[in-house]
């Protein structure tokens, strides 16, 4: 197949199309706006390949979506294009609106307009993959707002919506429009709602690499609250792996909710890579002596967790990583490639805090 992967130069986007070219026969179109998120140094190792193709295009830019998909001819899209950061969100929510709904729905129409012009055999194999998130359901009881902690519910396909910040409500958005251009216009969708991700390339505004980064260099590892809000952590490769899974095999109009296993409160992440840190980079103290509870983001959920039952069961996915070991690699790559955080953070993010 030929894949229009969009955002394919961000964290999730970038190793979607690393697993493809790296492990199929498959071609990948990745089309990205690069902006702040979006990386090219994260496509090196595939760069070079002749079945990848680089177009950097808004998808707002209805002109150009049309001109992709008529000279690409790709038989499916995987849609991972987003503005992704609930503390950005807060600060700047237009972004958000802009991208997320208004850029959903000029892909959504241009992908359609280009799946009706294909013959009837083209048109039965085209699939468009709506990727998105778990923190469009709003949040789950915490355990210890609950008596009996054996029976904490977890978020299946059928779990209602209720997003808390601009972020997960614009996604939210952008799935309800994804399953009425499958329901209105027959388009083949399907959308996969996933937890948190972890793993190489990510951008230094996220937890796991904040940290990472903020204790080598000896600064405060902030700790929202008093820490204890819970996420299911999903590593990259993992995901990415489920991702091409629903793709190629998973049914149309359907949901697939793509988890890790691994619920586990943010200071015991944060901990946690303080120990591996303490291995393989120890100093006179612990970097454990370096985290500092700050004031709480507003609107924080306190705890996603996913049931992937449908995703084992139907496609036979997975996660190949625990936390444990997807943790280590992270923070090993990290280590390895100090350079690149350097380059991503050049002029744009330098791990201020954001979403007061």
């Amino acid at each position: 197949m030929k894949i229009l992967v969009t955002g394919g130069a961000g964290f999730i986007g970038s190793a979607v199309v690393r697993h493809i070219i790296d492990n199929t026969k498959d071609s990948v179109v990745n089309l990205d706006k690069l902006t702040y998120a979006g990386n090219l140094e994260s496509l090196l190792s595939v760069s070079i390949d002749s079945r990848y193709t680089f177009e950097q295009v808004d998808i707002c830019n209805s002109t150009e979506l049309n001109r992709v998909f008529k000279q690409h001819q790709p038989d499916a899209v995987m849609h991972l294009a987003a503005e992704s950061h609930v503390d950005r969100s807060i600060t700047g929510p237009s972004d958000f609106i802009q991208t997320n709904i208004v850029g959903t729905y000029t892909l959504l129409e241009a992908a359609r307009q280009y799946w009706m012009q294909m013959d009837a055999e083209r048109k039965s194999v085209f699939r468009f993959h709506h990727i998105s998130t778990d923190e469009v359901y709003g949040d789950l009881p915490h355990p210890d707002e609950v008596e009996n902690v054996e029976s904490l519910p977890l978020f299946t396909e059928a779990t209602s919506y209720a997003p808390s910040s601009p972020y997960s409500a614009s996604k939210a958005s952008s799935d309800h429009l994804v399953r009425a251009w499958q329901r209105t216009y027959g388009l083949p969708t399907i959308v996969t709602n996933c937890s948190n991700n972890y793993g190489p390339y990510h951008f230094p505004e996220k937890l796991i690499p904040l940290v990472i980064l903020n204790a080598l260099e000896g600064k405060p590892l902030p700790i929202y609250g008093k820490g204890d809000q819970i996420r299911d952590w999903l590593y990259v490769e993992d995901h990415a792996r489920a991702l091409y899974k629903v793709v190629t095999t998973g049914k149309v109009g359907e949901t697939y909710n793509i988890g890790g296993h691994n619920e586990k409160q943010n200071i015991e992440v944060v901990e946690t890579i303080c120990t591996i840190l303490d291995e393989l980079v120890p100093k006179v103290t612990s970097y454990i002596e370096q985290i500092t509870y700050v004031t709480d983001r507003p609107g924080h959920d306190r705890r996603y967790a996913i049931d992937a039952t449908k995703m084992s069961i139907e496609l036979n996915w997975q996660p190949q990583e625990t936390f444990e070991t997807g943790l280590r690699k992270t923070v090993e790559w990290y280590l390895a490639n100090l350079k690149w955080c350097q380059h991503v953070q050049d002029g744009s993010y330098q791990r201020e805090r954001l979403g007061i």
